[in-house]
């Protein structure tokens, strides 16, 4: 008895029944991100580069951006609508979306335009808030996050450090140009001419950033930090070229009036500053003082917030510049940064099912909120402004 061979490409394992693996796909639901224009400042810079547009928009997100938005940065609204974006002439609607993506926190008018539970990502710059900003978005019952308190897995500040590296590199870049105006120094050494001295505060990435920028001109440069650990690991990413040391007031009032540029890079929120106005005083005529974290704190108390138009004010001799958005100078560098970062933060959240997923799943997401559906979340700011404070976590569980 002869049997019939059935001819079929696959094998007795791969005919074998299995169990039924169903593909789960984690969708978030697609939500509309609006660009509104920055209006105050002077702001330069923008969330979003038009190649970003057209990857989110390929990920079935709306992008409404207000006319105008990207012009600082050297973007045109051709660019923007070419890449997919919808473009308005009414800031209202650009508000008026799911996801606010800004540089610098709401207006009081534009807080009035924020969809009641929507999302809003921006900058606080807690030193130029008031309590009204806190209590007109909570009226709103807003999601809000800031720049400053958005972390990774590994619970580092992925976008201040961003900007910071920025900021750094920057800060050496404006203080060389100051310095020219100031007494015609150069701020880098020539052959038989003692390089200009530096005195960086703080070994952060600011410091670090501003350090190499300062070392790469050819500057003679000190760093104070009151972080050993700090000042260890920028000692190895300079190669030990750099003299550090801990915030002593006597050895830091020595090095300042040696010091052509100094650039205050430490965190000084709620905290005294580091450089009193008697060390300033000693400085010598037609040094630079920058203090880059000045929206956060004073490192140096004689600094003062200071605009695009007017970047500098001079005080006992010495140029003081207080930009609270410094990296507004360098506009299209800092937009793809801050651009780069945002698209795969957006399509992050798309992976794993949206903000709302995300929210009770990541801790460091929930940190990243200083308010959550009007409640404020930071203890930080609810202490400065006499708040009242809702731990985030009996919130999201």
């Amino acid at each position: 008895m002869s049997t019939t061979h059935i001819f079929t490409p696959f094998s007795e394992e791969e005919l074998m029944p299995k169990e039924e693996k169903l593909d789960v796909i984690k969708k978030g639901k697609q939500f509309s991100i609006g660009i509104p224009k920055e209006t105050c400042l002077n702001e330069r810079r923008t969330c979003i580069t038009p190649d970003a547009v057209q990857v989110l928009v390929e990920h079935g997100h709306e992008i409404i951006i207000e006319s105008g938005a990207g012009k600082s940065s050297f973007f045109t609204d051709l660019q923007y609508s070419e890449s997919g974006a919808r473009i308005t002439e009414d800031p209202k609607e650009a508000f008026a979306q799911d996801l606010v993506l800004k540089i610098n926190p709401p207006t009081e008018e534009e807080t009035e335009y924020l969809k009641p539970n929507s999302y809003l990502v921006s900058a606080l710059q807690i030193n130029l808030r008031d309590k009204d900003y806190f209590l007109k978005l909570a009226e709103k019952k807003i999601n809000a996050i800031a720049f400053e308190f958005i972390a990774d897995e590994y619970k580092q500040l992925t976008l201040v450090r961003l900007i910071g590296e920025i900021a750094g590199t920057v800060s050496i870049l404006y203080s060389s140009e100051l310095l020219a105006l100031s007494n015609g120094l150069m701020l880098g050494g020539i052959t038989g001419v003692r390089p200009a001295e530096v005195v960086v505060l703080g070994a952060g990435i600011v410091g670090e950033f501003a350090t190499k920028a300062a070392i790469g001109l050819g500057a003679s440069v000190k760093v104070f930090d009151n972080s050993l650990s700090k000042l260890r690991r920028l000692h190895t990413l300079v190669d030990s070229r750099v003299p550090t040391s801990i915030i002593d007031p006597k050895e830091l009032s020595k090095s300042l009036r040696r010091a052509d540029v100094v650039i205050g890079a430490l965190p000084r929120l709620n905290m005294q500053p580091i450089v009193t106005e008697e060390m300033v005083i000693k400085m010598k005529k037609g040094s630079v003082i920058i203090d880059i974290g000045i929206d956060n704190g004073k490192a140096i108390e004689t600094s003062e917030l200071t605009t695009m138009e007017d970047p500098y004010i001079i005080k006992h001799g010495v140029i003081h510049c207080g930009l609270p958005n410094l990296t507004s100078k360098m506009p299209r560098t800092t937009t793809k940064a801050i651009s780069n970062f945002f698209l795969s933060y957006i399509l992050n959240y798309d992976e794993e099912g949206g903000f709302e997923n995300m929210l009770l799943r990541k801790n460091e997401m929930k940190q990243s909120l200083y308010m959550y559906k009007g409640r404020h979340t930071k203890k930080v700011i609810c202490d400065r402004f006499g708040l009242t404070y809702h731990d985030i976590n009996l919130l999201i569980f």
